[in-house]
């Protein structure tokens, strides 16, 4: 079984990068090419995380987070985020509407498998305690 990622990336200098990086090591890649995708996509996809481009011309990163939050089936779903490091209010309003990491442009480049096996990984764990502390109360 292979593990679906969103990528809501449209510049195809870093799709690139996200193929190259997670195709070889058995991740299915399910693209978002416009806003109107967001909620259809993720819903559809049943995906183990999303990857968001917080600085993408065809889709509004922050519209996109409002409508995940939106949903409650969709709140949940771990997102990895990238954006100019300079961008203060970017990385702090990205918080804020539920991004689970976000990282410099850079970092994400060279370390795209890594940071989505990272936050793949501590999802599957804040799940595991919420099971653990539902069975117990």
């Amino acid at each position: 079984m292979s593990t679906t990622i969103l990528v809501a990336v449209t510049d195809v200098f870093f799709y690139t990068k996200v193929r190259d990086a997670l195709r070889p090591h058995g991740y299915t890649l399910e693209r978002i090419r416009s806003q109107d995708e967001v909620a259809g996509t993720t819903a559809s996809a049943s995906p183990a995380a999303l990857i968001l481009n917080m600085n993408d011309l065809a889709i509004d990163a922050f519209t996109a987070l409002e409508t995940l939050q939106a949903d409650p089936a969709l709140r949940s779903l771990p997102i990895l985020a990238f954006a100019n490091h300079e961008e203060v209010d970017t990385w702090r309003r990205a918080k804020e509407l539920g991004v689970t990491k976000i990282v410099s442009r850079n970092e994400f480049s060279t370390r795209t498998r890594e940071l989505v096996e990272e936050i793949i990984a501590n999802s599957r764990q804040q799940s595991a305690v919420r099971s653990e502390l539902n069975a117990e109360g």
